[in-house]
């Protein structure tokens, strides 16, 4: 019999934030370079509680050359008296006690809307820090706190709050250096695109604050405020797109103690982008304000066509068809907001749908009857598109084909995997018949497939979806990877656990790529965003010098290697091509062999910032392409 040691000396109590830093992935979701920044977010939020109960107006971010982050506001500054319930400074109990802080107690709280919905914000940073500095300018008085940590990272010391002297200021400022020990290998700094990109988001959502952003890396300093607000917004999203719509149709109001800003224009673009946030924080999920929103907009637009199209062109409008072309922001400022699980992707109270579609459907449909030219290309777009879904409602079948037995076929050129355990499978998106031959050749039947591509796939950013379904090379992935498309998307159906893209390491190769990667974003995003997208790298040289070999990926190891070498004609250099002058051994060895292979995770840091780029680069309009050649031209490497 096995002796049994679980008694009361099992159980660890881990006390103050002790339990933070032994699993800090539970509090900022994870600890990589999302969970990084998520820190300063935290530190934002708290100042920018303050802009939305009108104390605040201004917020200076800084990031600092030894990574550490400085934030200051102009906001009230927090509590420094003794705290009734923790014996110490309300400051010292708000950076070192979890729940703690200015977001609960209802009509007596501290904020009516507040983005933080624990309250562990503050504390959390603390704990994830070497050390931290607070600085409180309040009732003429500054004051001063300080943490740092001892060595085994377990115990806060401070020496108290400081009394430091008089001041006109208010506000609260807070400095901290993260502890890079308890974030994964590789995230030891900060991305200052990634800060700026957050903090002009957030100087839309709430007009008229000034933001001001300075990396002292580079000396480069930044400052945004938008008057306009959300209509601002849209004009950045669709700067460089065809307007249908001249004007952004814009609407706010307020019902029950909640906030309501939607802001709206359609383009000539086949693509929907639209925005949520509540307090400040992103939905990506959507919930009731996007249900609300797309209400509003489903009901006007068919009232509409019902009123003004002649009797043979009527037909009803699904929620798909109007979205073609749709940028959209919507705001929700909310006392008491309720989420869908703990990330707050998706907002989940109910009265909000209507509050939505009521304060939203005045605006729009006062739009729409005072602009009867515009009105009229929206209907003209939306009855394209309408016609395309159900073309491509027809297409779509060819992804559902079923053989006798009731199977689904998969592509013929598909050379599946004879595993069916989603957890070790993958599959390999390869350009050209001669690369697939040799791949289909050195796999790994039980674990890897291979599918074939013929030459370039279309362009899914200028490609409405029934085009799509009429591309071979299209059908062939939806079909292979099981999932489906569009409103039938199941994440859950997806067959293998790796899509792996390999193509040519040159320009036509990585176009290809490009191509894919824009497939996937506009059509398979949520597949991108669970670290399911892979790219391959191929080498592009082989160097050889009697027995001895090796493989060289890009340009700058090629150079590194000579550079270590006395007498580099004593080496043979062989530059590859393409994937097909490798054969079955040597793909597999440089490319495919999961033990030496090199993988690269395609991921989406930001998915605005992300649009923004396909839409520039692969979209309709030639100036945004040609804006960041110019500008990006000194980095290109030519292959010739």
């Amino acid at each position: 019999m096995k002796e049994d040691n679980y008694n009361q000396d099992s159980i660890q109590v881990l006390e103050g934030l002790e339990a933070v830093r032994k699993r800090p992935g539970m509090y900022i979701g994870n600890v990589d370079n999302k969970g990084l920044h998520h820190l300063i977010w935290e530190i934002v939020d708290n100042s920018i509680d303050e802009v939305l109960a009108g104390y605040a107006t201004k917020i200076d971010v800084t990031l600092h050359k030894d990574q550490s982050i400085t934030v200051e506001d102009d906001g009230r500054g927090i509590p420094v008296a003794i705290h009734p319930k923790t014996n110490i400074s309300t400051l010292e109990t708000i950076f070192t006690v979890l729940h703690a802080g200015g977001k609960f107690g209802g009509k007596n709280s501290g904020y009516k809307v507040s983005g933080g919905l624990h309250g562990v914000g503050a504390s959390v940073v603390n704990a994830l820090s070497v050390w931290l500095k607070a600085t409180v300018y309040k009732d003429g008085i500054e004051s001063f706190l300080e943490f740092s940590y001892e060595n085994d990272a377990k115990k806060e010391t401070t020496d108290g709050i400081k009394t430091i002297g008089k001041t006109d200021k208010h506000g609260t400022k807070v400095t901290f250096m993260p502890n890079f020990e308890l974030f994964n290998n590789g995230v030891d700094g900060f991305d200052f695109e990634v800060i700026k990109t957050r903090l002009k988001e957030t100087a839309y959502l709430n007009k008229n604050l000034i933001i001001n952003i300075k990396n002292e890396n580079d000396d480069e300093k930044l400052s945004y405020k938008f008057e306009g607000g959300l209509i601002d917004f849209i004009q950045d999203l669709n700067q460089g797109k065809e307007k249908i719509t001249c004007d952004v149709v814009y609407a706010e109001g307020s019902e029950k103690g909640i906030q309501i800003e939607v802001s709206m224009q359609y383009t000539t673009s086949y693509q929907t982008r639209v925005l949520s946030y509540v307090n400040n924080i992103a939905t990506i999920e959507g919930g009731t304000h996007e249900q609300g929103f797309y209400d509003a907009t489903l009901r006007i637009i068919n009232n509409y066509a019902e009123a003004n199209l002649p009797i043979k062109e009527k037909r009803n409008f699904k929620r798909e068809d109007i979205k073609e072309g749709l940028t959209a922001v919507i705001s929700v400022k909310h006392p008491d907001p309720m989420y869908e699980g703990q990330t707050k992707a998706k907002f989940t109270n109910l009265e909000v749908r209507k509050i939505v579609n009521n304060i939203y459907s005045e605006k729009f449909e006062s739009y729409m009857a005072e602009n009867p030219m515009q009105a009229g290309q929206i209907i003209a777009k939306i009855k394209q598109a309408s016609k395309a879904r159900e073309a491509a409602d027809k297409a779509r079948e060819a992804t559902r084909r079923k053989d006798v037995l009731g199977f689904s076929t998969l592509p013929g050129k598909l050379a599946d995997c004879s595993s069916t355990n989603k957890e070790e499978t993958e599959i390999f998106i390869v350009e050209g018949d001669s690369a697939g031959g040799s791949a289909k050749m050195g796999r790994d039947r039980e674990i890897q497939a291979i599918l074939p591509l013929k030459g370039k796939v279309i362009n899914a950013e200028r490609a409405r979806i029934d085009k799509l379904f009429n591309n071979n090379e299209i059908t062939s992935m939806i079909t292979a990877f099981g999932t489906g498309i569009g409103e039938e998307f199941n994440i859950e159906k997806l067959r293998y656990g790796k899509i792996i893209i390999m193509t040519d390491a040159d320009v036509d190769g990585s176009h290809i790529t490009t191509l894919l990667l824009t497939f996937f974003f506009r059509f398979f995003q949520e597949l991108i965003k669970e670290g399911y997208i892979y790219i391959a790298c191929s080498p592009l040289f082989k160097v050889t010098q009697g027995k001895k070999e090796q493989y060289l990926y890009t340009e700058d190891e090629k150079d590194a290697f000579f550079a270590n070498e006395e007498d580099i004609t004593k080496w043979n250099v062989q530059r590859y091509k393409g994937l097909g002058e490798m054969n079955d051994h040597q793909l597999w060895e440089t490319t495919m062999d999961p033990e030496n292979r090199k993988l690269l995770r395609v991921t989406i840091e930001d998915a605005v910032r992300a649009d923004n780029v396909f839409s520039d680069l692969m979209g309709d309009v030639v100036e945004p392409r040609r804006e960041f050649i110019t500008k990006n031209s000194k980095f290109a490497k030519l292959d010739v």
